[in-house]
């Protein structure tokens, strides 16, 4: 290797180090990467819930659910405890957001994953989504906001299983969550308070194994970005040749694609304008 390329690449690691060193648990890419660790999502979900002995067996960072005709969604993390149950954590940055119905989309899509055709309804899960923003959306001076449903004026809960909790880092109430919180705005590497998630943000910040899994991290959601681009502009130039009444046969020359692919394309963008 010549001297200028490994001066090159001494000075793009000690810039990525730079950035992420700056990076909390409400960036999307590091929150991801943090988050996909079980041991990480474990703890936050162990405080968030209140179960102490609550033990997670998989988790999915940036799970992304696809239906042929509705808005694709993602949810940031989808984990699945050794009981079966699920739990769906959305951290969101911004306040534009009309947080209620995101939510409920969110939920509902997330509720048609978790039952397979010809399954019955008794198979669906117990899930717990929380929704965790920077601000205090609702103003109303808590850290946590359980959502509840109730049988019309009787004042008895109604239960279908689905738990939706609104969690915010503005408010300090001194609890553990709102003390979680506060690690999530700073991630601190000097900060050993947060157990098996502090020992994730340091090794991710600090190690090299870590910084080479946030470099990958970050390509891989780059690159994944760019794919999707591509395969939108892709579907915009064929559907705009399709209305224009080329031939099947020239729209496959251009675009590499086979007939039925197109034909795929076109079904889907007359469902879509039913």
């Amino acid at each position: 290797m010549k001297e200028s390329e490994k001066q090159s690449r001494i000075l793009e690691r000690e810039k990525l180090i730079e950035e992420v060193k700056k990076l909390t648990l409400f960036d999307d890419v590091f929150m991801s990467a943090v988050l996909e660790d079980i041991p990480a999502c474990q703890h936050v979900l162990r405080i968030l819930t209140g179960i102490s002995d609550l033990s997670i067996r998989t988790v999915k960072s940036q799970y992304h659910i696809t239906k042929l005709v509705s808005k694709r969604s993602r949810l940031d993390i989808f984990a699945e405890s050794t009981d079966n149950q699920i739990y769906i954590i959305e951290v969101q940055k911004e306040d534009k957001e009309n947080h209620s119905k995101r939510v409920r989309y969110y939920r509902a899509m997330a509720d048609s994953e978790l039952l397979r055709r010809g399954e019955s309804y008794e198979k669906i899960p117990e899930c717990f989504l929380f929704y965790i923003s920077q601000t205090d959306i609702w103003d109303r001076g808590s850290t946590i906001y359980p959502v509840y449903k109730y049988l019309g004026n009787t004042g008895e809960e109604y239960e279908d299983g689905q738990h939706i909790i609104f969690v915010n880092a503005e408010v300090d109430d001194y609890t553990e969550i709102a003390e979680l919180m506060k690690y999530f705005k700073t991630a601190d590497t000097e900060d050993d308070s947060q157990g098996a998630l502090s020992k994730r943000v340091r090794f991710l910040k600090g190690e090299k194994k870590g910084l080479d899994i946030m470099s990958n991290f970050g390509e891989r959601m780059e690159k994944r970005g760019e794919e999707r681009g591509e395969k939108r502009a892709e579907r915009r130039l064929i559907l705009g040749l399709l209305k224009a009444g080329a031939e099947i046969s020239l729209i496959k020359e251009a675009s590499g694609l086979s007939e039925e692919e197109i034909e795929e394309i076109s079904k889907k963008s007359e469902l879509q304008e039913i």
